[in-house]
C-alpha cells in the first residue's frame, strides 16, 4: 500500500528519501511544465501537492502555503457547498466528475473561473488513498467566448447585410441585416448560391471577386447593383474579404453589403438641384440684366428708384418660389403682394378677381414686373394718383392653359394717349413678348385699360 507521504514525495519526482527515479523525474517535469492547475489531496481535504502554475491560479506562493490551506477554500463560497454535496459524492459514485466552477485567488481575492476536473487516486487494493485534479482556467477561453458573442451581436444586429460565402460562391452565413436588405431569409438563403441576390448582366463581377479573393485580396466600397427577393434592384456598396481557416488557408469570403439606394437618390437629386439651381440663376440673372437695360429716367436718383422697385418684384415673388419649393407662384398671392401698398388705407382701391392659377417660375416672374409696372404708372399718372381713383384686375384661365389678364383704371384723371410709348410700356410688351404673349393698351378718357394674353 503507497502511504500519502509515498505519494506525495513521488508528486514531487522522490520515491523514497535520497533517491530518484527516471519515471519520478519525468512525472515531476511533466507535472511542472503543465499550464493547468494539477494538485493532490487527502481524503480530509488536506492539500499535498499544488504545481507552480496551479499556485498561481489561486494565489499561493509555495507548498508550504498549500499544504496549510484546506482545498474547499479554494472554491468561492458561493461554490463551496456544491462541491461538498454533488462533486465529492460523485466522484466516490462513479470515480470521475467534470464541470465548471469558480476558484478563488487569495492574493487578489478575485473569482477565477475554472474547469475543474477531479479524480480517486487508489492503491494496490483498490482503495481511495486520495483525490486528483486537473483543472484548466477558464478566464481567457470566457474572455474569448465574450468577445466572440459580442462580436456575433454586431454581425446579428447590423443594419448592414454580412454574407459569407465559400470559394465556391456558396452562401454560409446570412444575418438580419442581409434578410431585411435582400429580403430572403437566412433559411431561404444558406446553402444557395451567391447569385440569387446578383443581377444576370453582373455576374462577371462574382467570377472577378472570387478569382481575387483565392489570390488573397479584398475590396473594399466597391459600388455596384444587387437584386433583391422581389426582383427590385438596389445600389450597394461592398466590402469583401477572405477568410482563413486555423492553418491559414483561404476557405471562403465575407461580405459587407451597404443599402446606398437612398444615399444615391439623394446625390442625384443634388446633382439635379443643382443645375436647376444654376438655371434659375442664369434666368434671374438674364431678366435683371434686361430690367436694367430697359429702365431710364432723367436723373441718376428717379434710375436708382426705377431699378430698385423693379428687381424689388422679382425679389417679392422669388420669396414666393421658395415656398412652393420653385414650383412657381400663384397669380392672385403676386397681384396681392404687388397692389398691397395701394390698398392699405382703402381696400375698395384695388380689386383682384381670378380662379386660381399656378405660374411656373418664367411666367411668375414676368407677371409680377408687368404689375408692378401698371401700378407704379397708375400711382404717378393714373387712377391711383387720386383719392376716388380704383383699379380693378381680372383673369380667366381656359383649358388649353391660355391666360388672359385684364388691368383697367377708373376714376383718376383724364387720360389722352401718350404721343411715344413711356419705358415701363415697352418693359412690359418687351417681357410679355418672350413669354410668347401680346399685351394691348387702350388709353380711354375714363382710364387705362391694359389686356395681357399668356400661354402658362
Amino acid at each position: 500500500m503507497v502511504t500519502l507521504e509515498e505519494l506525495s514525495a513521488l508528486a514531487w519526482g522522490l520515491d523514497e528519501p535520497g533517491g530518484e527515479t527516471d519515471l519520478a523525474r519525468l512525472s515531476a517535469a511533466l507535472v511542472s511544465a503543465s499550464r493547468e492547475f494539477i494538485g493532490v489531496a487527502d481524503l480530509e481535504g488536506r492539500a499535498l501537492f499544488v504545481n507552480e502554475a496551479g499556485r498561481e491560479l489561486v494565489g499561493l506562493p509555495d507548498l508550504e502555503a498549500v499544504r496549510s490551506t484546506r482545498v474547499i477554500e479554494y472554491f468561492a463560497v458561493e461554490d463551496q457547498p456544491r462541491v461538498i454535496g454533488e462533486v465529492l459524492p460523485a466522484v466516490r459514485n462513479s470515480g470521475f466528475w467534470e464541470g465548471e466552477l469558480n476558484f478563488r485567488n487569495f492574493a487578489t481575492g478575485q473569482l477565477v473561473p475554472v474547469l475543474y476536473n477531479i479524480f480517486p487516486i487508489r492503491d494496490s487494493s483498490g482503495e481511495i488513498i486520495a483525490y486528483g485534479t486537473v483543472t484548466r482556467n477558464l478566464t481567457e477561453a470566457r474572455l474569448a467566448e465574450q468577445r466572440l458573442h459580442s462580436l456575433a451581436s454586431i454581425v446579428e444586429t447590423s443594419d448592414d447585410a454580412i454574407v459569407s460565402k465559400n470559394l465556391d460562391g456558396v452562401i454560409t452565413s446570412w444575418n438580419k441585416g442581409a434578410e431585411r436588405i435582400f429580403g430572403y431569409s437566412a433559411a431561404e438563403a444558406i446553402g444557395q448560391p451567391i447569385t440569387i441576390v446578383i443581377p444576370g448582366d453582373r455576374y462577371s463581377e462574382e467570377r472577378d471577386i472570387l478569382t481575387r479573393i483565392r489570390r488573397g485580396e479584398r475590396f473594399d466600397h466597391f459600388e455596384t447593383v444587387r437584386q433583391r427577393k422581389d426582383g427590385s434592384l438596389i445600389a450597394v456598396s461592398l466590402s469583401v474579404s477572405p477568410v482563413k481557416n486555423a492553418e491559414g488557408k483561404i476557405v471562403g469570403a465575407s461580405k459587407i453589403a451597404r443599402d446606398i439606394t437612398e444615399q444615391k437618390r439623394n446625390q442625384e437629386q443634388i446633382v439635379t438641384l443643382a443645375r436647376e439651381a444654376e438655371h434659375r440663376s442664369k434666368n434671374l440673372l438674364a431678366t435683371v440684366q434686361a430690367t436694367v437695360m430697359l429702365s431710364q429716367s432723367d436723373t441718376p436718383e428717379g434710375l436708382k428708384k426705377v431699378i430698385e422697385g423693379r428687381i424689388g418684384a422679382l425679389a417679392n415673388v422669388h420669396s414666393l418660389f421658395v415656398q412652393t419649393r420653385w414650383i412657381g407662384a400663384d397669380l392672385s398671392t403676386i397681384a396681392t403682394q404687388e397692389l398691397a401698398p395701394y390698398s392699405e388705407k382703402n381696400q375698395q382701391r384695388v380689386r383682384v378677381d381670378g380662379p386660381p392659377v399656378l405660374l411656373e417660375p418664367n411666367a411668375a416672374q414676368v407677371i409680377a414686373v408687368t404689375l408692378h409696372e401698371l401700378a407704379t404708372n397708375a400711382a404717378k399718372y393714373g387712377a391711383l394718383s387720386a383719392a376716388n381713383g380704383r383699379v380693378d384686375l381680372e383673369w380667366s384661365h381656359d383649358s388649353n392653359g391660355q391666360l388672359r389678364l385684364r388691368w383697367t383704371e377708373t376714376g383718376g384723371p383724364k387720360v389722352h394717349e401718350p404721343k411715344r410709348k413711356g419705358f415701363g410700356g415697352r418693359i412690359i410688351e418687351r417681357m410679355i413678348a418672350q413669354q410668347s404673349g401680346t399685351a394691348r393698351f387702350d388709353w380711354r378718357a375714363e382710364g387705362l385699360v391694359c389686356e395681357i394674353t399668356l400661354q402658362v
